[in-house]
């Protein structure tokens, strides 16, 4: 049988497409280490641009995967239910308030799948994490964007903005990619003057790197009365990242619901097993925010001596405004083998984000800044 030949320059019917997907700017991928060093003639690459774990994962997490490599023949725990179990165990919540996902980003996308229709509106802030607009534009959903204050989410704004289509409220604490936290008796009167109408995601995908005492935690108002979906996730603090697997709390009537969207082996086995793994994992756990404490303060006393203006972080990573244009620098920093994030994207021109990286990397990292500064 003869194959037929795809030709990319030949123009062909497409079905029918929605304008708002139409109108989506793809999420802009980073490229492979391997193909950057090809590509810039350069023999070793520091990645400080996604706010991973530079210790790498769990190794409790690996072991647990690697026991479980012989059930690869099996379908997954379509429920959840080992890992559901650890976390209520972990947490001190009921299995039923919780939701397993493919990553944070899947909760967030199956949470508005499950409660708007298309013509609703979603309030979030920014700048923050870029997967909230598209993914509300991807479901036919308007978005409604709320500039932060002084760096930080500005909660009353976002109340302000709330219109007769309002369904849901983003918010995501600590910001990404200021690394700000919202202050508890600001969350508490928000929380009290969100319609019932209105769905509340709360992000926390950094929590785990929070030291200050008046950040709230999304778990601890979960009994109240509110439709609040808390978001967490493996990625960070655990260093699964390439498993993708989050976790949502909230009240059983909304896991429920949003149990009727998802797909039944929406996490896979390997990712339920490591995730578990993981949590037992206080060990590592521990180190990792040690790690990211020591690795911020040294940065942040380098960021002082280069005369560089930055927003003191309570994630894994920092915002720090430049003083030349944030693509120029990623540019000139990627051919000494340094990957950082332009803040572009993000309507910050002058801004880059930098996440903690292990001392040698932070050093490296600190080098490179001080060359092209001077140059």
């Amino acid at each position: 049988m003869t194959r037929s030949v795809i030709k990319k320059d030949v123009k062909r019917k497409l079905p029918p497409v929605k304008s708002y997907i139409q109108a989506l700017v793809p999420y802009p991928p980073g490229k492979p280490i391997d193909e950057l060093t090809r590509e810039y003639g350069i023999t070793r690459v520091i990645k400080l641009a996604s706010n991973e774990n530079p210790l790498g994962p769990s190794p409790g997490a690996v072991a647990a995967i690697q026991e479980d490599l012989r059930n690869l023949h099996r379908y997954p725990d379509g429920s959840g239910y080992y890992l559901k179990a650890a976390l209520s165990h972990y947490l001190g919540i009921e299995p039923e308030g919780l939701f397993i996902g493919n990553g944070s980003n899947e909760i967030i996308e199956l949470a508005l799948k499950t409660f708007l229709v298309p013509g609703d509106e979603v309030l979030s802030p920014f700048p923050s994490f870029l997967m909230y607009s598209k993914t509300v534009q991807a479901l036919g959903g308007k978005n409604k964007f709320i500039p932060l204050k002084r760096y930080r989410v500005d909660l009353d704004g976002l109340l302000e903005g709330l219109g007769p289509r309002s369904r849901a409220i983003i918010v995501c604490n600590p910001n990404n990619p200021t690394g700000t936290v919202i202050d508890r008796k600001a969350w508490e009167r928000f929380l009290e003057r969100v319609p019932p109408r209105v769905l509340v995601l709360l992000d926390e995908a950094y929590i785990d790197f929070v030291d200050d005492p008046e950040c709230p935690q999304g778990i601890d108002y979960l009994g109240t009365e509110k439709n609040l979906l808390v978001i967490r996730t493996f990625s960070k603090a655990y260093g699964l990242a390439g498993l993708r697997i989050g976790y949502g709390l909230a009240r059983p009537e909304l896991t429920d619901l949003m149990n009727r969207v998802r797909q039944p082996f929406n996490v896979n086995s390997l990712a339920l097993a490591g995730a578990r793994g993981a949590l037992l994992d206080t060990k590592f756990y521990n180190k990792t925010k040690r790690i990211i404490r020591e690795g911020k303060g040294f940065l942040e006393e380098n960021f002082k001596d280069l005369g560089l203006p930055y927003v003191p972080s309570q994630a894994n990573f920092i915002l720090v405004k430049v003083p030349l244009p944030a693509q120029e620098l990623y540019e000139n920093l990627l051919r000494r083998g340094v990957i950082i994030r332009s803040m572009k994207s993000f309507g910050l021109d002058r801004h880059i984000r930098v996440n903690v990286g292990l001392p040698a990397e932070n050093k490296k990292f600190i080098k490179a800044l001080r060359r092209v500064l001077e140059e």
